[in-house]
């Protein structure tokens, strides 16, 4: 009943040797997302396995499998895959961004910056553009962390999910699933 994304969302990362690729670490990064049910019910979920990476030239590309929704409950993940993802013939959104590398060039270890950043999200044969507030972190001289400064508003409706999302609706017996979508980030990029 939520989604994405996407939603998706989510992006970067600067760099000290501006002429190598940073690739995403999968297994430090993540991506949560609040859905809202009834209202005033929001439980908590995320997508695992990510895959990317961000170019010298600063083009970030990041890939989800949505098979990888965890709702942390098996049958809602299911019906999610299925009905609401169709991973059959979707399987992956993707999250791009441009992103001025030279603005994190002099980040020292440990030190944190604050930036924003457009994101374009694609899923389900359509995309949208998001502003996203991020911090980016240099954990070490060959890792940096992009995490949102706060939650990116996607909206379902952006990516033709209404008819997923009313299905679901309709199947757990609720009154309403909220088209917006709060997503956070976590992204560990390594050179």
């Amino acid at each position: 009943m939520r989604t994405l994304l996407a939603s998706c969302l989510i992006i970067l990362a600067p760099t000290l040797a501006l002429a190598q690729d940073w690739t995403l670490s999968s297994d430090t990064s993540s991506i949560g997302f609040v859905s809202i049910k009834n209202g005033d019910t929001a439980e908590s979920h995320m997508f695992s396995g990510l895959s990317g990476g961000v170019s010298d030239a600063g083009a970030v590309e990041v890939s989800i499998p949505l098979a990888n929704v965890e709702t942390f409950i098996d049958i809602r993940n299911e019906r999610m895959r299925d009905i609401l993802f169709k991973v059959a013939d979707f399987p992956a959104a993707t999250v791009s961004a441009e992103i001025p590398l030279d603005d994190f060039a002099d980040l020292e270890v440990g030190a944190r910056q604050s930036t924003d950043i457009e994101i374009t999200v694609a899923a389900n044969d359509s995309d949208a553009v998001y502003d996203a507030a991020v911090y980016v972190t240099r954990i070490s001289d060959a890792s940096v962390a992009v995490s949102t400064a706060r939650p990116v508003i996607a909206d379902i409706r952006d990516f033709n999910y209404d008819d997923g999302i009313e299905q679901l609706r309709e199947i757990a017996g609720l009154d309403s699933i909220s088209p917006a979508v709060p997503v956070t980030f976590d992204l560990v990029f390594e050179q």
